[in-house]
């Protein structure tokens, strides 16, 4: 195995990761962005309220994305796998 292919796999990894979070942290960003400039308006200082609706916001996106992130995943674990016979030689 040469430098080459583990930095390919690196990258494969980085890149699947990636795209794994980056839906759950922009619906965080967006649903804390959203309560701050609620907070802003209306001047509640409450600390719970920003952790509530982000928490819910991440919860449903979890449950709706978890079949593509899973599928995600497998994939690239299978690709991974498949391809331990090239990594060997």
């Amino acid at each position: 195995m040469d430098i080459a292919t583990v930095i390919a796999i690196g990258k494969e990894a980085m890149k699947v990761t990636m795209l794994i979070a980056m839906p759950i942290l922009i619906v965080s960003l967006i649903a804390g962005l959203l309560v701050s400039i609620f907070q802003a308006v209306t001047q509640i200082q409450e600390m719970t309220l920003t952790f509530i609706p982000k928490i819910i916001a991440t919860a449903v996106t979890v449950i709706f994305l978890a079949p593509w992130m899973t599928k995600l995943l497998v994939n690239y674990v299978i690709h991974l796998y498949s391809s331990i016979p090239t990594f060997i030689k």
